[in-house]
């Protein structure tokens, strides 16, 4: 008998912790399962030969929002090619309205509800004896022992849709620890679970449904950390929905990692910044920089839109919180905002974008609502007069507030944000540009408008290209030698650049002089400027620097990199050479 688990990635440097977790608490039937993962940027007809060649007499998908068209798509596809194998999903985005969605699917057998574990472990028994090399039990006597494993809603020989009892929330100690063998891990992030449930009640999130919030007990987390360290995993993202929810638990665990740390693997939390408290920011002061990540969803900063989406949150504590880790300057910090949520209209929302900008985090992720099956603003998406997607992931495309118009607009934002914010890669120049004007929602909506005007939307653009498009963008503007030196600065912050910029200085006569201030055999690049751009602790003034007749050297060095964004280290060399 072979179970074949199926988990269809977003990327390939994703692992699924939910089929390994299942595969791992199959108990004596491990060795009869196998498991199979791909991502979204393979075709169909690669997953569905490979899926084809395994030979499977059971087949199992793992169900997200990023692949369920993928699952729907392959699956009806193997049935036509072995009807014989009964096909099964879990997973959030088919927990709910289980009923209607297996009858839209007659070549899907059945779902597992909810958490899986104790359940794939009792279907791998069933099937067991249902492909057993002796007697053959009849189709009913099947039937009747599926309807006694809890979790299930499952089609009978007749097709009627049939629904076993619910199964009741696991002991998360319990749940066998599935990362022994990490071969199959490398170059890929490691996912862990210390606790399941979310102790608030966030009305577009799943996890609100979950009430029960369960711990993984203490002595065994450590253990299992300690594992990652030893094997000096990269990185390892805790999925836990409020990582800081528990004062002492937050404490005992991060004290661990700071005690234990190797210096080279870094955790990833997503966390509630105003639950922090003095105790916890003074242990993450103390932290090497990049042993911690934190992931702060703060979603709106418009208070009624807060209430109405039953969220808790005190902004100026998250303001407050962000600030001070941020001056910490070794954790790098992820926030999050959502459009579309009620009572926020467009101009709310950039509002809320400009003042969360303002804080400069790492990154800022600006998402759109997604209208979840079982999520409360489901049940209200109609009060709310929500227009969204039919097929995952259900992103809205207007609201009451808010006008598919300016989505769009919103999504120039988003684009322009990714590019020149979030990678990283215009570190400098972002924050120039935040001194000089009002609004940083106004400047990246205009630049993605520019982008759009000339036809560069939708276009893969290398590093040089993307300046000379925002020099372009910036031609008529005063400042024009400033940003010019700015982008030349963030180029060569991140790498030595092969191909020097066609804006940049011919340094031919000052050959002799780099030389003499270059360390012999060390990767780096001496690089003059008449600005002196601002510092890694700074987020920028109001007002932009002052241009110098005497030249500024800079030395990137590439061999002493910041841990938290990879830059060069800066150092400025003093000089009389006169421009």
């Amino acid at each position: 008998m072979i179970i074949l688990l199926v988990a269809i990635n977003a990327k390939y440097v994703h692992s699924n912790l939910a089929v390994h977790s299942l595969k791992t608490s199959a108990g004596e039937w491990q060795d009869n399962v196998l498991l199979g993962e791909y991502t979204i940027n393979q075709q169909k007809d690669e997953i569905l030969r490979e899926i084809f060649l395994k030979k499977p007499d059971v087949l199992c998908f793992s169900c997200y929002l990023w692949n369920r068209e993928y699952v729907d798509e392959i699956a009806r596809e193997f049935h036509k090619l072995r009807a014989d194998v009964p096909i099964w999903l879990g997973g959030p985005e088919v927990s709910f309205e289980t009923k209607e969605f297996l009858e839209e699917r007659p070549y899907v057998k059945g779902i597992m509800i909810g958490e899986g574990e104790d359940t794939f472990r009792e279907l791998c028994a069933h099937y067991a004896v249902a492909f057993g090399e002796e007697a053959v039990p009849d189709k009913e006597a099947i039937m009747e022992a599926l309807g006694k494993i809890r979790g299930l809603a499952f089609r009978d020989e007749e097709g009627r849709i049939c629904f076993s009892p619910v199964r009741e929330p696991k002991d998360l100690s319990a749940v066998p620890f599935c990362y022994d063998d990490l071969k199959e891990y490398e170059n890929r992030i490691i996912y862990y679970e210390s606790s399941r449930g979310c102790p608030f009640s966030c009305s577009y999130c799943l996890s609100s449904v979950d009430k029960k919030l369960r711990f993984r007990d203490l002595e065994l987390v450590k253990k299992e950390l300690q594992f990652f360290l030893d094997k000096k995993v990269p990185q390892v993202k805790f999925v836990d929905r409020t990582f800081n929810c528990d004062h002492e638990r937050t404490m005992t665990i991060w004290r661990f990692l700071k005690e234990k740390d190797n210096g080279f693997t870094n955790f990833h939390f997503e966390i509630s910044a105003d639950l922090l408290r003095e105790e916890e920011l003074e242990l993450i002061s103390g932290m090497r920089p990049g042993l911690i990540q934190l992931e702060i969803g703060v979603q709106t900063t418009n208070a009624v839109t807060i209430r109405e989406i039953h969220r808790t949150m005190q902004l100026e504590r998250v303001k407050e919180v962000v600030g001070r880790i941020r001056q910490f300057g070794n954790v790098h910090q992820h926030l999050d905002l959502i459009a579309g949520l009620p009572y926020e209209d467009y101009e709310s929302f950039r509002h809320s974008f400009d003042e969360i900008h303002a804080l400069w985090p790492n990154q800022l992720q600006l998402g759109f609502l997604k209208v979840l099956k079982g999520s409360f603003m489901y049940e209200r998406a109609k009060d709310y007069g929500i227009l969204y997607h039919d097929k995952p992931p259900y992103e809205v495309l207007s609201t009451k507030w808010l006008t598919y118009e300016e989505i769009l607009k919103i999504k120039k934002v988003e684009e322009m944000l990714e590019v020149y914010y979030n990678s990283g890669q215009y570190e400098v120049t972002m924050k120039l540009i935040q001194a000089r004007t009002d609004s940083m929602f106004d400047f990246f909506l205009s630049l993605g408008e520019f982008y759009e005007a000339k036809g560069y939307l939708g276009l893969q653009h290398s590093r040089i290209r993307r300046c000379e498009i925002l020099l372009e963008f910036l031609k008529e503007d005063s400042a024009i030698e400033l940003w010019k030196e700015a982008l030349l600065f963030d180029l060569y912050y991140r790498e030595n650049c092969k191909t020097r910029p066609s804006w940049a200085m011919d340094l031919t006569p000052y050959k002799e002089y780099a030389k003499r201030f270059r360390e012999k055999g060390k990767l780096s690049h001496l690089e003059p400027f008449h600005y002196r751009m601002p510092e890694k602790s700074e987020i920028g003034g109001k007002e932009l620097p002052k241009r110098s007749k005497e030249l500024q050297w800079v030395l990137f060095d590439y061999e002493e990199r910041d841990p938290l964004d990879h830059q060069a280290k800066v150092t400025y060399v003093n000089t009389n050479s006169e421009a």
